[in-house]
């Protein structure tokens, strides 16, 4: 066990420092307030929020609501989005803490070595896709370019909290005040684009909340590219 808290530590270091990266590489988090193994994960995502070259979303889900505790930050749609990466990978079962990332890299629970890994495996990628994304008040702008043809590209916008607080009273971490970071929430496909032509297009977002768009392959494929927008 001793000779592993170096390796634990090494990894842990290399999910806050910076990797180079075209787009940066979108962490999905599915976890519950109702599981008892997801703080350790829930844990992580912060060290990852504050990278540039990294999109961390917590996308918190409603399936253990029922065993005494019901999750305030969990949305049916985070259970389906989790699904149809089950489906996609034609895994039967979907479980937290479970982590995807660019759409394709399934890690399980919290492995920080295992994560470090994939996140610099996926930054060495070239995407086919160039993303620009800014904002002026209530208006996000998005554009895209790409060499790559595929009509199956959506573009999905959405919202985080940077970090949201919630103090747990009943369930498997009954008696815990636990912090989150980059919770999702008004998760929306914009539109489909085939990349025949450049992407140009407007969004309506309200509010001081972040901004995340992703184009990705389909609602549960590979994603090709993201940005993140204060």
């Amino acid at each position: 066990m001793k000779h592993l808290i170096p390796l634990v530590m090494a990894a842990f270091a290399a999910l806050s420092a910076p990797v180079s990266a075209q787009s940066p590489v979108v962490v999905e988090l599915f976890t519950s307030q109702g599981c008892s193994s997801c703080p350790p994960a829930d844990k992580l995502m912060h060290e990852l929020a504050k990278r540039d070259d990294v999109i961390a979303l917590a996308l918190h889900v409603d399936y253990w609501d029922y065993i005494g505790w019901k999750d305030e930050f969990a949305h049916p749609a985070n259970a389906d989005r989790q699904r149809g990466y089950a489906m996609e990978a034609g895994r039967r079962s979907v479980y937290t803490p479970q982590m995807i990332i660019n759409g394709t890299t399934d890690i399980v629970g919290a492995r920080p070595m295992e994560l470090s890994k994939a996140i610099a495996d996926h930054s060495a990628l070239t995407s086919p896709v160039t993303l620009n994304a800014n904002r002026d008040g209530d208006v996000v702008r998005i554009r895209a370019t790409t060499a790559a043809r595929n009509t199956g590209m959506l573009v999905h916008m959405l919202r985080i909290e940077p970090e949201r607080t919630a103090r747990i009273t009943r369930g498997e971490n009954a008696g815990h005040t636990l912090t989150y970071a980059n919770v999702t929430e008004d998760w929306k496909i914009l539109r489909e684009w085939d990349g025949v032509t450049d992407l140009d297009l407007e969004a309506q977002a309200s509010g001081d909340a972040p901004v995340v768009v992703i184009v990705q392959v389909g609602r549960h494929g590979p994603i090709l590219a993201a940005a993140q927008i204060q």
